[in-house]
């Protein structure tokens, strides 16, 4: 996202488990912090009249932009010094930035077309789990069914 534009600066926007929900509660699972993001996305653009923006193809490509920004902080870093990359001064900030403006515009998206993030997600990693079973993939690169 430009600066100044969804999720800049919203109260309550911290990362990880255990951050301060909009309310200043603690909240410790994802879940609840998921949905509080999903409601503070709608209220954001609702008091700025950015519905009518906010249509599926508009954040896609939204989303599609920040995850090149994200992927641009990596680009030229080498496999094997991706992690030691973040630790540079400010580095982790800007890719933690980043992220979060991937995890808002999905949440936005997720939120116009009514789709539970967290029921889908479950379902996803339920079928994942069947797909790839410890006994036949463990240590070994899945392949393209």
């Amino acid at each position: 996202m430009e600066r100044g534009a969804a999720g800049r600066g919203l109260p309550g926007e911290a990362s990880g488990v255990g951050a301060l929900c909009h309310s200043g509660a603690m909240s410790t699972t994802p879940e609840p912090q998921l949905d509080e993001l999903t409601r503070m996305m709608r209220e954001f653009s609702d008091e700025r009249d950015w519905g009518q923006f906010h249509d599926p193809k508009s954040l896609i490509l939204a989303l599609v932009g920040e995850v090149g920004e994200l992927a641009e902080l990596f680009q030229w870093v080498p496999a094997d010094e991706a992690v030691a990359s973040v630790e540079g001064a400010g580095r982790r900030e800007r890719v933690g930035e980043e992220i979060a403006d991937v995890l808002l515009y999905l949440l936005r998206l997720a939120d116009v077309l009514g789709i539970d993030v967290m029921a889908a997600a479950r379902a996803k990693q339920a079928a994942a789990r069947e797909r790839f079973a410890v006994e036949h993939v463990r240590g070994v690169a899945p392949e393209k069914a």
